[in-house]
């Protein structure tokens, strides 16, 4: 096994202190469960040179992060992970941060609705009422990028599926960050990754799909983006740590969006944890891999 930074390691001690809270304490509640996750800033460190603006966007509140010297003509629309329950902008702040100014834009993170109150498909209604704010405000659909982490990025991508049901002008470009995409919970490193993933486990997987579902289909094409057909699918960057039990998702998602003959790239780095990018500004696996990212968004806007 790669032999991980004392820096790196920060993010597994962390999840690992969440899974022994949850375990120590079966029925937390909600509200206490929301407020332990919305540590996950701390493994981050603020990101030079961005600052910060509170909007409302889609009927949504939402943070703009805006690094000095950003293309202000372009903007990440950003849903944070947390299984669709857990999870906020603020909590994904200084992530969304390092994100933007690695990419040179401007991103803002959206506090969509989140299950159990506001269950499936309430969060893609929101997203779609973002991205249509956005449009109304002059950003060009080509200049527009979807990202997000864990379920963030399955919004991230379904996303695109609803606008493309809708006859809507589809994003330029889209990342995903360690994706949970298959609600029917069949990838084969959910088991093989058991021992490895300090955070999510399959109990967790199954109460918050049970939470974001509330009896929709799990196969159902905008809650489990790997039922879809991936034709004229935007540019795709993917990452993912090879420790996780979601690996296999990134790794069927890059396997079907290049079935369609689509631009995929996945990048999956040895000894991470699930969203290891929440790491950027500590371990330099997160930076290298937002230096990554950097490269191919350049790439891809000098084509």
């Amino acid at each position: 096994m790669t032999e991980i930074t004392k820096e790196a390691d920060f993010l597994r001690e962390l999840y690992q202190e969440w899974t022994d809270r949850s375990i120590a304490d079966p029925n937390m509640s909600l509200a206490a469960m929301r407020s332990m996750f919305d540590e996950w800033g701390k493994p981050t460190f603020e990101p030079e040179g961005v600052t910060y603006r509170s909007d409302d966007l889609g009927g949504c509140s939402a943070l703009w992060a805006l690094p000095v010297d950003a293309d202000a003509t372009r903007v990440a629309l950003y849903f944070h992970g947390g299984g669709f329950a857990v999870g906020s902008a603020d909590s994904h702040r200084k992530l969304v941060g390092h994100l933007a100014k690695a990419l040179g834009i401007t991103a803002v993170a959206l506090d969509y609705r989140r299950s159990p109150e506001h269950p499936f498909p309430s969060q893609i209604e929101d997203s779609i009422a973002a991205y249509r704010a956005l449009l109304a405000r002059g950003f060009k659909p080509a200049n527009i990028l979807t990202a997000g982490d864990s379920a963030g990025a399955n919004l991230a991508i379904s996303t695109v599926m609803k606008l493309r049901d809708l006859d809507l002008p589809l994003p330029g470009a889209v990342v995903a960050i360690s994706p949970w995409l298959d609600m029917a919970l069949r990838g084969n490193t959910i088991e093989k990754n058991e021992a490895t993933d300090a955070l999510v486990k399959m109990p967790v997987l199954q109460a918050m799909s049970a939470m974001f579902l509330n009896g929709a289909d799990p196969l159902d094409p905008l809650a489990n983006p790997l039922e879809n057909d991936f034709t004229d699918f935007p540019p795709l960057y993917i990452n993912a740590g090879s420790l996780e039990t979601l690996l296999s998702d990134s790794e069927t998602l890059r396997d079907r969006v290049h079935a369609a003959g689509r631009n995929v790239t996945l990048t999956i780095v040895e000894g991470m944890q699930h969203v290891f990018p929440a790491l950027a500004g500590r371990a330099a696996e997160a930076n290298e891999e937002f230096a990554r990212m950097g490269s191919w968004f350049r790439n891809l806007s000098s084509d």
